[in-house]
């Protein structure tokens, strides 16, 4: 159970300061949220489909262990966005 606390701190940390190295760089806001669910998440079910399973045998095989992290990572993606959405606001011109 502490592993998966871990690991999703450690996802959601990991997307916040990639999704903020993005949105300076990029001058977007929310790109890291379509970057994760348009590449992160496709990626990630290709990596563990297994053939001899049926589509619903595949997608059922996941739990809630393998689920939580992306979860956690989708959320720091959010924060990210909403933290540079706000400096902005705040008058900081080189966000």
């Amino acid at each position: 159970m502490l592993q998966l606390v871990i690991a999703t701190v450690l996802f959601f940390v990991m997307m916040f300061g990639i999704g903020f190295i993005l949105n300076m760089l990029l001058k977007t806001t929310f790109f890291p949220i379509y970057l994760f669910i348009l590449v992160l998440v496709p990626l990630f079910i290709w990596q563990t489909w297994d053939d001899a399973k049926s589509v619903s045998g595949n997608f059922t095989s996941f739990t809630f262990v393998d689920i939580l992290p992306a979860i956690g990572a989708l959320i720091g993606a959010y924060v990210s966005g909403a933290t540079i959405r706000a400096l902005r606001k705040g008058g900081y011109k080189m966000f």
